[in-house]
Parts: structure tokens; C-alpha cells; sequence
């Protein structure tokens, strides 16, 4: 990353660290115990999260959305982000509001990719599980087959039968 890290101890700090950027610099407060291995990790951490912030400000999702709904004769979500809190699964999808979230980790990927989960989710819209009419759906996007390998090689499974876009589907929106 070309961003510089200051990392600042903290004596009074117990367990949180805290990350913002300063005057161009990525500042880093850390519990003064740390060990020297901790902050590593941290500003690791750090870094990835303040990369992939980045790289998502450059995606405009209300739009794609919009165009993709418009394009694959899906609705509209009344609301579209980015989540940082998703380590598990690239996108949700509340049907009951409307509301689609997506990972964060998707934003460096090609828009080829992050286009067609938004297509996963609008498609949750219309069909909440993942049976043969929601297939039919997904489908209609034309890079859905390549974007499912691109997705099943960046979660790291050796076999795509643990589904690694078995997004949260949330009827009542609880996730």
C-alpha cells in the first residue's frame, strides 16, 4: 500500500484499535501492550479495509443497480452498500425492505463480478431461496457461470459444494 502508517500506543486502550486517515496517512491507535506481532496484523487489517474503502467509493451500486434491475426485468432495491461485516458471504438481501448489502471484500474485484451478485441479490427480490426459478433469474445475467468460478476461487474452497454465495436471505430483516 502507498499510503503511510502512523501507529500510535496507547496506555490507556485495553483491547480496541481504532484506524483513520490523517493528512494522507493511515493513523492507527493501538493498546500500548501490543506485541510487536499484534501490530503487524493490525495494521494489515488496517490497510485491507482502508484499500478496500477505496476501491469501493469508485463504484457507484445505486446505478449499477438500477441498470441491472432495468436489464434483467428485476426490481430495484430501495437501498444498496457496501458492509464491511461480511467475512462469510459477498452479498444479503432483505426482500421485506428492499435493502441489499455487499461485502466490502468484492470492491477490488472486476465489475463483471460485483454486478453479477448484485444480480444474486435483486434476483432474492422476486424468489427468496435459491431453487430452480431463482436460478432462472441469476441466469439472465450473461457472465454468471464465469463470475460463479471467480467468486468459488477467491473464497478458497477446494469444492464448490459448500455454496460460497449462499448469501443471508433475511424475510424479516435480521441478519
Amino acid at each position: 500500500m502507498g499510503v503511510e502508517v502512523r501507529v500510535i500506543r496507547s496506555p490507556k486502550r485495553r483491547k480496541t484499535a481504532q484506524a483513520r486517515l490523517v493528512d494522507g496517512h493511515l493513523e492507527l491507535r493501538i493498546p500500548g501492550r501490543s506485541s510487536k506481532a499484534e501490530e503487524a496484523r493490525l495494521i494489515k487489517l488496517f490497510q485491507a479495509r482502508f484499500e478496500r474503502s477505496i476501491a469501493g467509493e469508485a463504484v457507484d451500486l445505486a446505478a449499477r443497480a438500477q441498470r441491472l434491475a432495468r436489464a434483467h426485468d428485476l426490481p430495484a432495491p430501495t437501498e444498496i452498500r457496501w458492509v464491511s461485516n461480511q467475512a462469510a458471504r459477498w452479498g444479503s438481501c432483505t426482500p421485506s425492505t428492499g435493502v441489499v448489502r455487499l461485502s466490502d471484500r468484492l470492491a477490488p474485484f472486476p465489475v463483471w463480478v460485483i454486478d453479477y451478485v448484485i444480480v444474486h441479490e435483486l434476483a432474492h427480490l422476486v424468489e427468496h431461496g435459491h431453487n430452480a426459478r431463482f436460478a432462472e433469474l441469476v441466469a439472465r445475467y450473461r457472465w454468471a457461470e464465469r463470475a460463479e468460478g471467480y467468486l468459488i476461487a477467491k473464497s478458497g474452497l477446494t469444492s464448490p459444494s459448500a455454496d460460497p454465495l449462499d448469501d443471508a436471505v433475511t424475510p424479516e430483516g435480521t441478519e
